[in-house]
């Protein structure tokens, strides 16, 4: 299937797509702001650039976006037109964020990461379950950390 749109304005298009200061970066951000937590951006000296670094509890956050990062769930599907160069790019990012997510852990980080789909769209989770999820991570000692569409993995939720 072709492109909807001509070239120059794909490429206007995508040039509009932020890499940091997403909005559910942005969400998350001043959510554990609200709840306390101090936090530094977009590490450079850190495998993969982590969205918010946490030094004081050796933690790092990512948020990703469920297209670029291709995520199962309800959000993303591959695009119809150049489906081999999409596959590709995707395929490289997916692995880029195994070998980064190994490198942050060897070099004793505690990882967490937020999918896009946990904030937005019908399985999002409602933002308080999702701030409250990830202040308890980060006062408990679990190395791990994931919040998806309509769950949440890798650690005992908070208290009811």
């Amino acid at each position: 299937m072709a492109d909807v749109h001509n070239p120059a304005t794909r490429s206007r298009n995508m040039a509009a797509i932020r890499g940091r200061d997403t909005k559910p970066e942005l969400i998350i951000r001043k959510g554990l702001h609200a709840h306390g937590f101090r936090f530094r951006l977009q590490g450079r000296d850190l495998p993969g650039r982590p969205d918010l670094i946490f030094p004081k509890y050796r933690a790092l956050l990512w948020v990703h976006g469920c297209f670029w990062h291709g995520h199962d769930c309800p959000m993303f599907h591959w695009p119809k037109s150049r489906e081999e160069f999409w596959r590709a790019k995707i395929g490289r990012n997916r692995e880029r964020d195994v070998a980064t997510w190994a490198a942050a852990r060897a070099a004793g980080w505690r990882c967490a990461m937020v999918w896009e789909c946990a904030l937005k769209g019908r399985g999002r989770l409602p933002l308080g379950q999702v701030i409250d999820s990830l202040a308890y991570w980060m006062s408990s000692d679990a190395e791990e950390f994931c919040i998806k569409g309509q769950w949440i993995d890798n650690v005992a939720h908070p208290p009811a």
